[in-house]
């Protein structure tokens, strides 16, 4: 039978109003992580991301714990129906709703290392501007000689901050660089190539100088060994102890999300099924591109997550029969 993956999205699967409706199917969910993660963070987070204002959900430092908070709740929702990983997997910021999946951190320590997360990367781009556009069409080995001509151009960083699947690579780095890359992609022959609405310039050497503030704070955090296989999205590889997933996070904040090698990784391990956990459905857009012969299921809303449930539970009796 096919391994189950669950995959949590990262930062730009946000909305207004996500997690609401779950929230009002399963009030549990208020007391036992919304009201608690309010009162961890000292902000109305539950409140932002039921009625927003959108503008407060473009703030990377309130995005991040955000998104994290809604695809937490969604899996919880998820558990009491009998719906478990055999393998989980988080792009950039969801890796950390994959940590606790895996049982490798507690909720609460993942969402303070998320807000500190994205207060310190939103920093980093009040200091340098910094912008992220996805390249639609090119091979990633052309997108990286596009990068170095373009450093080499403008003499600011620009890199590849995610290979998301086998044409779609996002690059990151200072606003001048970014902008030189997207019209020589263009000149080369890219379908597209869109700047995207982010907060930073996530995963480039632009993030080294929060390293040693933010690797202190992972170290002030238990990291125990994983109950559930984990693939990290930084080696592509699966996190076999505390030790290693605690340098992962470290590594991922300069680091490549590795998106098709991952998603790659675990269909050659058996999964089948792929289910995107929380808020948006790109990443399971993407996972169904790199593994076209796998079922891919959303759970962005109540009326998906029961649909996914319905379905997941007709193939169990087929399966069965």
């Amino acid at each position: 039978m096919d391994r189950i993956g669950f995959v949590f999205p990262g930062q730009g699967s946000q909305k207004v109003g996500m997690g609401l409706d779950l929230s009002g199917e399963f009030p549990e969910l208020v007391d036992t992580y919304y009201r608690t993660a309010d009162e961890i963070l000292g902000l109305p987070l539950s409140q932002l991301c039921w009625e927003g204002p959108v503008e407060a959900l473009r703030d990377t430092s309130i995005t991040q714990p955000a998104i994290f908070l809604t695809s937490l709740c969604t899996w919880q929702a998820l558990r009491p129906q009998g719906l478990a990983p055999d393998v989980v997997a988080g792009h950039s910021l969801g890796e950390y709703t994959a940590l606790v999946a895996a049982g490798i951190l507690e909720w609460t320590d993942a969402l303070r290392l998320v807000r500190l997360r994205g207060t310190l990367m939103a920093g980093v781009n009040d200091r340098v501007p910094g912008a992220m556009a996805a390249v639609l069409g090119l091979p990633i080995e052309d997108v990286e000689k596009l990068c170095a001509q373009a450093a080499q151009a403008t003499g600011q960083i620009v890199e590849i901050a995610n290979d998301n699947e086998h044409t779609q690579v996002v690059v990151s780095g200072q606003d001048e660089a970014v902008r030189w890359a997207m019209a020589a992609a263009k000149d080369a022959g890219a379908r597209r190539a869109v700047a995207l609405d982010v907060g930073a310039p996530f995963h480039c050497s632009l993030m080294s100088e929060i390293e040693d503030e933010f690797s202190a704070a992972l170290e002030a955090v238990e990291f125990r060994d994983p109950v559930v296989e984990m693939i990290s999205s930084v080696t592509a590889e699966p996190v076999s102890d505390g030790a290693e997933a605690r340098q992962v996070l470290r590594r991922q904040l300069t680091g490549r999300v590795r998106w098709t090698d991952t998603v790659t990784r675990m269909s050659g391990a058996g999964v089948g099924t792929f289910i995107e956990i929380g808020p948006g459905k790109v990443l399971g857009g993407l996972c169904r591109r790199i593994a076209p012969q796998a079922q891919v299921f959303a759970t962005f809303d109540s009326r998906q997550c029961a649909s996914t449930l319905e379905a997941l539970a007709l193939a169990g009796d087929r399966s069965g029969s």
